[in-house]
């Protein structure tokens, strides 16, 4: 038995547990930078002289770098590995966030927002696949959801912060933090993140036993001996091509298509929930506690598919959390005329919206082999992001067109739904077995 399937069929060391651990920091940092843009937004308007029209750009441009950072930099974690990359990507976002501390102009701070998406985009492909390939098979679908998680986290604390230090010291100040926090992050992968073991297995640097058996000592594993039989053959190039082989091409399609759906649907309702219950009849205090509302269910939730998933296989969880999230959010929208059932309904939502995301991050790493991993679900979170950045465009072109809140909320639960088909009509066989390396694939073929 090799060592990838060693951490798959074992009990979760506290180093193992350490690297779950660096990776929800690392999630979290990008929680703290959509909430230090929004909660800054005002102060920039002020300082810069922005419109209504110049302030959207800016807050759409860290999600334009996400999205272009999990394409393009993911690809490159196949080729040099997760951690250096991982290290690329976080050095970028550290940049990125102390110069926009320092910028002169609204396009200078929109350069240095899409640097550090850039950044970020690239740290959430390779920490994805990280996180899942130390877990075992177990507690994988538990620790990828805590580290979805983070991201809720590293909101509250970050937009916290964003306010007592803009308040003290003006908005710079809030990018300053992040950036300080970020290259504090950046020493501590240093020193503590170790490279994906699949990774090693695969691409067989030099000194590679040396290293996967530094691995093996700290997580609790007996020595490797020999390595495996590559299932395919090391390629450095075309990494994007092979998502599209025979044996991934389904897989690519649903994936993208279940992201693109979970994605839209998520920020739909993070972004447009507290104006959509003011034109449902709420006041506009009480909108804000109903978008709070989808905050605080939106941390459970992760958490509760987690151990959910310790009973029940996880793409089957992700599905029914789809279809329940689709059904809450029409029960929501409809009960804005009764405020405590609203405020009860809205917690369900993000709870179960949440969720789907945490689905989302466990099903994909599975649904590819260690050569094109990163690449695989680096393009699956882009694509997601294109998700995030239409459904507020489309939001608003939508409410012009004289859409209700309700039939907004409907159509929006119609794309979640369909969501969870996509995972439904994935291979279960690719999802059932938890497996997350190229070794059954291999035996499969000879047989």
């Amino acid at each position: 038995m090799q060592l990838q399937e060693r951490i798959d069929a074992s009990r979760m060391s506290l180093y193992q547990w350490l690297i779950v651990g660096l990776c929800i920091v690392l999630n979290a940092l990008d929680g703290f930078d959509v909430l230090a843009m929004a909660f800054t937004a005002n102060s920039v308007t002020r300082d810069f002289g922005l419109s209504g029209a110049e302030l959207g750009i800016l807050l759409s441009s860290g999600l334009v770098g996400m999205a272009v950072g999990s394409l393009g930099l993911a690809p490159f974690a196949d080729i040099i590995g997760r951690r250096p990359m991982v290290l690329i990507s976080v050095g970028l976002a550290t940049a990125g966030m102390l110069l926009a501390s320092i910028a002169h102009s609204a396009v200078e701070l929109g350069i240095w927002r899409v640097v550090t998406g850039l950044g970020i985009g690239g740290i959430l492909a390779c920490t994805n696949v990280i996180a899942s390939e130390y877990s075992s098979n177990r507690w994988r679908g538990l620790a990828i959801s805590i580290y979805t998680a983070g991201y809720g986290i590293g909101a509250t604390l970050g937009g916290a912060a964003a306010v007592t230090l803009q308040a003290s010291f003006g908005w710079r100040s809030v990018f300053l933090f992040g950036g300080i926090c970020t290259a504090a992050v950046l020493i501590l992968l240093a020193i503590l993140l170790p490279e994906s073991v699949d990774f090693l297995a695969n691409r067989r640097p030099r000194n590679v036993l040396e290293r996967l058996n530094k691995i093996a000592r700290k997580i609790g594993q007996p020595e490797v001996t020999e390595l495996p039989i590559p299932a395919v053959k090391a390629d450095r190039k075309n990494k994007l091509s092979e998502l599209f082989t025979a044996g991934n091409r389904r897989s690519t399609s649903l994936v993208w298509l279940a992201f693109f759906a979970t994605m839209f649907g998520f920020y739909f309702v993070n972004s447009w929930t507290p104006r959509l219950l003011v034109t449902a009849g709420m006041t506009e205090s009480q909108g804000v506690i109903g978008g709070l509302m989808l905050t605080l269910g939106g941390t459970f939730g992760s958490l509760l598919y987690g151990l959910l998933t310790i009973r029940w296989n996880s793409r089957k969880v992700m599905i029914a959390f789809a279809v329940l999230s689709a059904a809450t959010m029409v029960m929501f929208i409809s009960t804005a005329g009764i405020l405590a059932l609203a405020f009860i309904a809205g917690g369900v939502v993000g709870m179960l919206i949440n969720g789907c995301i945490a689905g989302m991050y466990t099903i994909t790493p599975a649904l590819y082999g260690a050569s094109v991993r990163s690449t695989g679900v680096g393009w699956a979170i882009g694509i997601g992001r294109i998700g995030a950045i239409v459904a507020p465009l489309i939001t608003g072109a939508l409410l012009d067109a004289h859409w209700t809140a309700s039939m907004l909320y409907i159509g929006v639960g119609v794309v979640v739904l369909i969501a969870g088909g996509a995972v439904a009509a994935m291979r279960p066989s690719q999802q059932d077995s938890g497996a997350l390396n190229d070794r059954e694939k291999e035996r499969t073929l000879r047989a």
